[in-house]
């Protein structure tokens, strides 16, 4: 009998190892050697401050940047702390109204958009409320907007998002995004504002 209990807690030491200690490591490594940038949370550094996460999105206002989708994360938004939907239905009022506010206040920063060319993801929020990316399409309708403020061609800032524009992952999965961040950092690198 002794011998019986002394087998059963050695399997579940060695179990208890293999789960919390061995298991643990071997992922971390992995990682950290094959996805050091994601598994380190995608940090973007510039003149050696950490601006942001390319894995989380911000919210960006003014007239010269590109604006990401809307957040329901947090209070004010973005709240890496507070992930999450706003859990509203299709037949939700308070989701009608957001989206009717988020689509006219689109249409005011966007004077040259059209209420029938507003994309889906400039006007709803992610489940997470902390998407990084926009479809290119919520990208290019923001261009007027943006040559506008930076002074420069249109054409140049569209194939300046089309330079960004990151394919489906393995080529099948997924959607072809553009992330906002790093398109503002480097928009800024290259039409510094006049």
């Amino acid at each position: 009998m002794l011998s019986t209990l002394y087998k059963s807690i050695m399997a579940n030491v060695v179990l208890v190892l293999l789960v919390c200690g061995f298991y643990p490591l071997i992922v971390t490594g992995i990682g950290q050697t094959f996805f050091s940038d994601n598994a380190n949370g995608g940090l973007i550094q510039k003149d050696g401050k950490t601006v942001g996460a390319k894995l989380i999105g911000q919210a960006f206002s003014k007239p010269e940047y590109f604006h990401g989708r809307p957040s329901s994360a947090g209070d004010k938004g973005y709240d890496a702390a507070n992930s999450s939907g706003s859990n509203l239905g299709p037949t939700n009022q308070k989701l009608f109204d957001a989206v009717k506010g988020n689509v006219e206040a689109l249409l005011k920063d966007n004077p040259t958009l059209k209420k029938g060319e507003v994309p889906v993801d400039l006007v709803t929020a992610s489940a997470s409320g902390l998407d990084p990316h926009i479809s290119p399409e919520s990208a290019y309708v923001q261009a007027d907007r943006i040559a506008s403020a930076r002074k420069t061609d249109v054409a140049q800032i569209k194939a300046f998002i089309e330079a960004h524009v990151e394919g489906p992952q393995l080529g099948i999965f997924g959607e072809s995004v553009v992330n906002v961040l790093q398109l503002n950092l480097d928009l800024d690198q290259k039409f510094a504002i006049k």
